[in-house]
């Protein structure tokens, strides 16, 4: 199994667009060793052909061009890209579905019934496709049994719903459900190897150790050192929790759980800007360091 790192930032990417924080601010002025980062994407295969994307980053473009093997060149048009699965309905993992209209067929999907309400509703993105490439939609469980992608062989998904608040568009917004948002294990059938992939990671649940003792890599939420990070870096109020991220810092902290799975490769991905991690050169990346924690980088690969 082939993973391939497309995007590692959380939302915005790094630098934001309009953000001047102390890591976007000297990412430009060129004073930090920080690597700019595209918004969080991954890529799966199992024979370096097809590929699965998992989420549709609003990068897409970008990282399509930046990992050629996505544009195998084998007609006058053609993709690497076999078909897409969607862990939630924010704009930061769906809004390149757009870019790919003009796929000469339907774009394959799999999601939750909640992401696709959200998505033929709120962020009405399945229904414009309609006019384009069109989409086949195919139903995943959150917590149900695991499956295997006819267009990824070999390939097989364990879908594990996270509780998390669906985007602020959403019809069911206040009133969470499983299915608005899922992390998951991507296992290779044959030899039983995993990866347990949770970018939105609000809260760690006693359904989710198993999962994570099983995986031989853990590729979790990295949004926000601490839990009022945002407000101290940018001003506002809202928390990492309330964003749906659990810190990284602090008693329960996403290093304090980490600690307990020693057994894995444990990688942060969907890195906020404001994130002191982001710069190499930071005590906190040291922590990290010491605690054998790595930090996703666009273009990172993880072969098992």
């Amino acid at each position: 199994m082939k993973i391939r790192v497309l995007g590692s930032a959380a939302g915005g990417g790094f630098p934001q667009w309009n953000c001047n924080c102390r890591n976007c601010d000297a990412l430009r002025r060129g004073t930090s060793r920080a690597e700019a980062r595209t918004q969080s994407s991954l890529a799966v295969s199992m024979d370096g052909e097809n590929w699965l994307l998992v989420n549709a980053s609003p990068d897409a473009r970008a990282q399509i061009l930046a990992n050629p093997e996505l544009q195998p060149a084998r007609a006058v048009r053609d993709t690497g890209i076999a078909a897409v699965i969607l862990m939630d309905s924010q704009i930061d993992h769906v809004t390149g579905l757009l870019t790919l209209r003009e796929s000469p067929l339907p774009l394959k999907i799999y999601c939750t019934d909640r992401v696709r309400e959200d998505l033929e509703t709120g962020f009405p993105i399945l229904t414009i496709l309609k006019h384009y490439c069109g989409t086949e939609v195919r139903r995943v469980e959150p917590g149900g049994a695991p499956f295997e992608p006819e267009e990824i062989p070999g390939l097989r998904i364990h879908p594990v719903p996270l509780t998390s608040k669906a985007p602020p568009y959403s019809p069911h917004r206040e009133a969470p459900a499983p299915g608005d948002n899922m992390g998951v294990l991507f296992e290779d059938a044959a030899s039983g190897r995993s990866v347990f992939y949770a970018p939105g990671l609000g809260e760690m649940e006693e359904h989710l150790v198993p999962f994570m003792k099983r995986a031989d890599v853990l590729l979790v939420d990295g949004t926000c050192w601490r839990n009022d990070e945002m407000a101290q870096a940018v001003g506002g109020s809202k928390t990492a929790a309330e964003m749906g991220h659990q810190a990284q810092d602090g008693s329960g902290g996403m290093i304090e759980v980490l600690s307990g799975y020693t057994h894995a490769r444990r990688i942060l991905i969907h890195i906020n800007n404001t994130n002191p991690i982001l710069d190499p050169d930071s005590e906190e990346r040291r922590v990290l360091d010491r605690v054998g924690v790595e930090v996703a980088y666009d273009g990172m690969d993880i072969d098992l």
